[in-house]
């Protein structure tokens, strides 16, 4: 995938005088002209202009937002450029990596020691239900009979 590297620059607000540019729309189009060639022989790549919002002070306490117009190059990224290259010459086909097939464990659907309410919960898709819990496992039966037990005897 090529990558690039972007640049923003402030697009003109004067024209240029030059030789032969008598109207002020002919200077201003030559100072646009200027500022994309200048770019273009630095390799950039004209994008798009875009107009964007600039907070600024206006005063002591106060700010306004003053609309600017803004230039955007881009050009492709030197380093990425290389590794692609890179790339390309190592691997002429993409490696598959090859995964342990799994299996979810089975449970017993006709488990005795299971409630309607433990069943329920043991289907739980993971978001939050605020309903009681109808039923108790086997295994809290026998807890909660211990823990009775070790009250009474202590």
């Amino acid at each position: 995938m090529q990558r690039y590297e972007y640049r923003v620059v402030a697009a003109p607000t004067r024209g240029l005088k030059a030789k032969g540019v008598k109207t002020a729309e002919a200077r201003f189009c030559h100072a646009l002209e200027e500022a994309m060639n200048t770019m273009a022989a630095e390799g950039w790549e004209y994008l798009r202009a875009e107009t964007l919002p600039s907070t600024e002070r206006a005063g002591l306490t106060s700010t306004t937002t003053k609309w600017r117009n803004m230039l955007i190059f881009r050009r492709p990224e030197a380093s990425s450029a290389v590794s692609e290259t890179v790339e390309e010459t190592l691997t002429d086909e993409p490696e598959v990596e090859v995964l342990p097939e799994t299996t979810t464990p089975e449970t017993p659907q006709d488990d005795a020691s299971q409630s309607a309410g433990a069943s329920r919960m043991l289907r739980d898709n993971g978001v939050e239900e605020v309903s009681d819990v109808s039923g108790v496992t086997t295994s809290l039966k026998q807890l909660a009979e211990t823990r009775k037990t070790d009250k009474s005897d202590g």
